[in-house]
């Protein structure tokens, strides 16, 4: 994919549910199997379909970076947490993810006092180190619906 340098961001809106839904399928599978098992990566999703992010665009926390009119990542963020932030594999390296992280923080500070915390998964942790963040723990994925224990990192900034 070659970003054509027309990026551009805006607001995530219902008909993005799909693509929000393939992109973060995408990037669990480009960009985590290197750090979790086979079964870890094909049970990140469990039972989540286009329908579970139609649920969270309709928050109006979510914010979708576009190459041209393609959506390429997204970040979503609720007080004092981002929440997710994903790209396509093909994408990452751009600097897009920085600038989603950028407007993710920004989210969170929003009717928020004290540290934006995150759960990054083990291969996004020193992408958010690079950014401030610093690691608090470890645990497991906790927005997950079931299979196999994925592990995170919590980080605050």
């Amino acid at each position: 994919m070659t970003l054509d340098g027309d990026i551009s961001f805006r607001a995530a809106r219902r008909e993005d549910a799909e693509t929000v839904f393939n992109i973060t399928k995408a990037s669990i599978d480009g960009l985590a199997r290197a750090s979790y098992s086979r079964d870890q990566i094909e049970n990140w999703m469990s039972e989540r379909t286009p329908a579970f992010y139609e649920e969270l665009i309709a928050k109006g926390r979510m914010t979708v970076c576009l190459s041209g009119r393609i959506v390429i990542g997204f970040v979503d963020a609720e007080p004092g947490e981002v929440t997710r932030l994903f790209m396509l594999p093909e994408a990452a390296g751009a600097g897009l993810g920085r600038r989603l992280l950028e407007i993710g923080i920004a989210q969170a500070r929003l009717g928020h006092d004290g540290p934006v915390r995150l759960e990054a998964t083990i291969n996004a942790e020193g992408f958010y180190q690079k950014h401030g963040f610093r690691s608090t723990g470890r645990g497991y994925f906790s927005h997950g619906l079931g299979g196999e224990p994925i592990e995170i990192v919590h980080m605050e900034l």
